[in-house]
């Protein structure tokens, strides 16, 4: 590989992530193109880039998803290299190579390795050709109902069917009996079909009681894969990660070398280049493991590895992308403490997690030693309807995992959020959970029913929502401030979370 340097990126996204890529540019003196939305007009994104341009309406259909408009505004930008962050075009193997035949730089692995982990049953097949252990089911799309009925049988229920082309926790469905075989393929498929564009299906034994462990690959353009060890994210919902930490709380050192062993084996054999992820399904009794899929592309809860390792990923991305080789080995890597990472949702944990997008009124984040947010938002500014309703990432990190916690809780009680419910006083439950504190916890672990215990409003919660609506209303002079770990709340009034309720200050 040679070294291709570049001096002018663009930013092919947005919020926070886009706020992460454009800091981590700056400080290596790169200048830096922003694209944004009519919806993102005003986003921090856009004030922290040297150039910015709108590439479109709101939906992200008309607007991020735009491959050729992107293109077209980083070639008129004079821009020689393209970062596509996480999300729209991150692991879209079309754009990569339309990049690369443009004469830019792509900050991320070669197309086709994209196509080759992006289809779950071709990863399914060159990992098996790798060795790299697989959950039993199938290597290839379901063709019929027989089929399914054949390999659920062979691998015993309940399996999961799964889209080929899916992500994000769409295109998955647990079966259970095998007369319910039939209509869930049907179901899977044409759910497959609308998300993705794609209705094959295939089928795999359900692990239960399993954990999500992956593993962060790093690799250079001339031959050199390393591991920066593991994070759990097997705290989930509706499949999709929310709280995260590293290392897991529960992998012994023999398991941690084979799976970390496998996760350079699987980014070996396609040739990976860049910062990637290993996903795994890990089984706490019986230290099994199985490869899950290969995350293309920069990880959302990569700052915590970032925390235990002290490696910049982004700057890595950026460097291994120009050409440079890898300035550190193996051996110079260790684990460092613990690290958590927790999504901060514009969302409603009480309602089934409705989204819940609107105006920031007040917005403050945490800070003190060892914490850390990343964010795409300022006060003032709308959290949009049409994008994930994420509004920053808080990560911590301790030399333990106790201390981690307890820097985790009182960061998010630090937290002042007014205009929008959010997902703090969710992760403050799990935090006083005693499964979680124990580090004893599976990806069933939020359920209807821990929601209900932990979570459901009492009569003194509506009581006190309607007396600080009152008490704000009066106070339209004053500064507006939400108490700890909240999203709405006025000057005067506190809430003890979990404790004696809302109080006069």
């Amino acid at each position: 590989m040679n070294i291709r340097p570049f001096s002018k990126v663009l930013i092919a996204n947005r919020g926070e992530i886009a706020v992460r890529v454009i800091r981590g540019c700056h400080e290596l003196g790169l200048q830096v193109v922003a694209v944004y939305s009519e919806a993102d007009a005003n986003a921090m994104h856009v004030r922290l880039a040297d150039e910015s341009e709108c590439i479109g309406k709101a939906p992200s259909s008309e607007s991020y998803l735009r491959h050729e408009r992107v293109l077209e505004v980083a070639k008129e930008r004079g821009c020689d290299a393209i970062h596509p962050g996480y999300g729209f075009l991150s692991e879209n193997a079309g754009f990569a190579q339309a990049v690369i035949d443009a004469g830019m730089v792509w900050i991320g692995p070669p197309p086709n390795a994209i196509i080759k982990m992006g289809s779950k049953t071709g990863a399914r097949q060159a990992m098996h050709a790798a060795g790299v252990p697989l959950v039993p089911g199938t290597l290839t799309a379901l063709t019929n109902d027989d089929e399914l009925i054949g390999v659920a049988t062979e691998v015993g229920l309940p399996v999961m069917l799964k889209a080929s082309a899916g992500g994000g926790g769409k295109g998955m469905r647990r079966v259970d009996h095998l007369e319910e075989l039939a209509s869930a393929l049907a179901s899977t498929k044409s759910e497959a079909r609308k998300s993705f564009g794609d209705d094959a299906v295939y089928v795999e034994k359900l692990v239960e009681n399993a954990r999500h462990v992956e593993v962060q690959v790093l690799a250079d353009g001339h031959g050199t894969v390393v591991h920066l060890f593991e994070r759990d994210c097997s705290v989930q919902r509706r499949h999709q990660k929310v709280i995260e930490e590293s290392p897991c709380p529960v992998l012994s050192q023999s398991v941690r070398d084979a799976m970390t062993a496998a996760a350079v084996r699987a980014a070996e054999a396609v040739d990976y280049v860049g910062a990637g992820t290993c996903e795994f399904l890990y089984d706490p009794k019986t230290e099994a493991f199985f490869f899950l899929e290969m995350n293309t592309r920069l990880q959302v809860e990569h700052p915590i590895t970032e925390m235990i390792t002290g490696v910049d990923l982004v700057q890595a991305q950026l460097r291994v992308a120009a050409g440079e080789p890898l300035w550190f080995s193996q051996d110079d890597l260790t684990i460092n403490g613990h690290a958590i990472e927790c999504r901060i949702y514009a969302e409603d944990a009480r309602n089934n997690f409705r989204p819940s997008p609107g105006p920031l009124r007040v917005y403050r984040e945490p800070a003190g030693p060892w914490v850390r947010t990343d964010s795409g938002v300022t006060e003032g500014m709308d959290v949009p309807i049409h994008y994930d309703p994420m509004v920053s990432k808080l990560i911590v990190w301790g030399p333990d995992r106790d201390t981690a916690m307890a820097r985790a809780r009182r960061a998010l009680q630090d937290y002042r959020i007014v205009g929008i419910p959010t997902s703090i006083p969710f992760f403050l439950a799990i935090l006083e959970d005693e499964d979680f504190r124990s580090g004893i916890y599976d990806t069933g672990f939020i359920t209807p029913e821990w929601l209900e215990a932990n979570l459901a409003p009492s009569d003194e919660d509506a009581e006190a929502a309607a007396v600080i609506a009152a008490v704000a209303r009066f106070e339209k002079d004053e500064a507006v401030q939400a108490p700890r770990g909240t999203a709405v709340a006025a000057s005067r009034w506190k809430w003890s979370h979990r404790g004696a309720g809302w109080g006069q200050r």
